[in-house]
């Protein structure tokens, strides 16, 4: 079984940014329940199908296949939830470990995380100076509750 093992972070500023190139991305939820979620990504010329299940802690089994661009497109146009998440990605690296940015766009604007993805639940590793509070354990900051409650509506 596929597993993701993940720790997110919000940005507390640009720094990481220097240079960085980023890669537009679309993704919308065919399904959204506490058990499971159907993900459809379309990232630069490729798009995906993702089926993640009910996770434990910062662990949770994670399906990932490929699909054809065109298939992606339809599925995000006619038959995901609204609003789509739409994002710039950016692959940093720091410590021997690649941090993914993501810079959101439309209803989440102005939101901005990293993401390291582990081996195991307990692996150390350093934290860049541009990263600052844990948000792993937080659901509101999972990309499916972004599309239930954009991150616009939750701002002071």
């Amino acid at each position: 079984m596929g597993m993701e093992i993940e720790r997110k972070f919000i940005v507390r500023n640009t720094s990481w940014k220097n240079g960085a190139k980023g890669i537009r991305y679309r993704q919308g939820y065919l399904t959204m329940d506490p058990e499971r979620t159907v993900r459809v990504r379309v990232a630069a010329d490729k798009g995906y199908l993702t089926i993640k299940g009910r996770g434990s802690g910062i662990v949770r089994p994670e399906f990932e296949y490929e699909i054809s661009h065109g298939d992606a497109t339809t599925l995000l146009d006619f038959l995901c939830l609204r609003p789509l998440i739409e994002k710039d990605r950016y692959r940093i690296e720091h410590g021997g470990f690649i941090w993914e940015v993501d810079e959101f766009l439309g209803a989440n604007r102005g939101l901005v995380l990293a993401e390291v993805e582990l081996v195991h639940a307990d692996q150390t590793f350093p934290i860049p100076h541009w990263a600052g509070e844990e948000v792993s354990g937080d659901p509101r900051y999972f990309n499916a509750s972004l599309v239930k409650n954009p991150w616009i509506e939750w701002q002071d």
